[in-house]
């Protein structure tokens, strides 16, 4: 549901909401009761549990020390910034994706099974549900059975996720970007080097594409590409944004990008939505700005 209203329980939670993001977001918030109409945010579990007995749409905050046991909720808020990401998250990625979904798992199960069988016969079971996957894949995209093996097939061993690391420099209420060859622009990053750490493969990129030594501060998100970018992809991908301080440097022209630029949140160029969104903006200023900010993960 999109909410266009928040009722929050008292004027103590109602200060700790990110209103200016909301607002941006044309959400209105208020403090007040369960209403139809309205999400209602209540840090009293009893009153939340109340609120979604009685049908309303009732979210948890979590982020004052309350337990969650026992409590009923539509949303379990851990950060005041969650409620931000309610309203950019993307609930249902796969939605008229149904056979990349159903693809993505085949070729999981079977990559699990080639990693850990013994059989042979099973072994040749699982090389054959790959291919299906592939097959499914290819018919779906309209991509070449070469990309699609080139792409969707190129590891071993057990499937987890590839990191996308992001480096947020805020600096005067404006953040960071660079251009890409395309025209469009996102937070320098890129994929996680094997033989690194987060904070060195985060300044590293920063150095690549924006010419800037960084120093790596404060972890901003993880979160999770099909959830939060565009398009959804059918390989798992973990976005990390860190804010970062720059300490020297100028752009210098490279391969990947041909400029960069500080900009503020409501002057932003046309974004690449699957690296750098707007909201993923908005939230790497909004922990710039808020020295005890917490990290999101979803």
């Amino acid at each position: 549901m999109v909410y266009k209203r928040i009722a929050f329980d008292g004027e103590a939670l109602l200060s700790d909401a990110p209103r200016e993001t909301l607002a941006a977001l044309g959400v209105t918030c208020f403090a007040g009761g369960p209403e139809r109409d309205a999400l209602f945010v209540s840090e009293n579990p009893a009153a939340v549990d109340a609120a979604f007995e009685a049908g309303f749409d009732c979210a948890l905050a979590l982020w004052r020390g309350t337990p969650a046991r026992h409590a009923r909720a539509t949303h379990y808020l851990r950060e005041p910034y969650d409620l931000a990401t309610l309203f950019t998250r993307r609930e249902a990625p796969y939605e008229s994706l149904e056979w990349l979904q159903t693809a993505m798992e085949m070729q999981f199960i079977a990559q699990a099974g080639l990693t850990y069988s013994k059989d042979p016969y099973d072994l040749e079971r699982f090389d054959r549900l790959r291919e299906l996957a592939a097959q499914m894949l290819a018919r779906g995209s309209g991509l070449p059975m070469k990309t699609v093996r080139d792409v969707f097939l190129c590891e071993t061993g057990y499937q987890t996720p590839k990191i996308d690391t992001r480096a947020a420099i805020v600096e005067d209420g404006r953040i960071l970007l660079v251009e890409e060859n395309t025209g469009l622009w996102a937070l320098p990053g890129g994929w996680m080097d094997v033989d690194t750490t987060i904070s060195r493969n985060t300044a590293k990129e920063a150095f690549e594409e924006a010419g800037l030594n960084v120093l790596p501060r404060r972890l901003i998100a993880l979160q999770e590409h099909n959830l939060h970018n565009t398009p959804t992809l059918a390989i798992g991908i973990v976005k990390i944004f860190v804010l970062c301080e720059r300490i020297s440097g100028a752009f210098q022209a490279n391969f990947e990008t041909v400029r960069s630029g500080f900009f503020a949140p409501d002057a932003l160029p046309p974004l690449a939505v699957s690296k750098t969104t707007e909201a993923q903006v908005r939230m790497c200023l909004a922990a710039a700005a808020d020295e005890h900010w917490r990290p999101l993960f979803d």
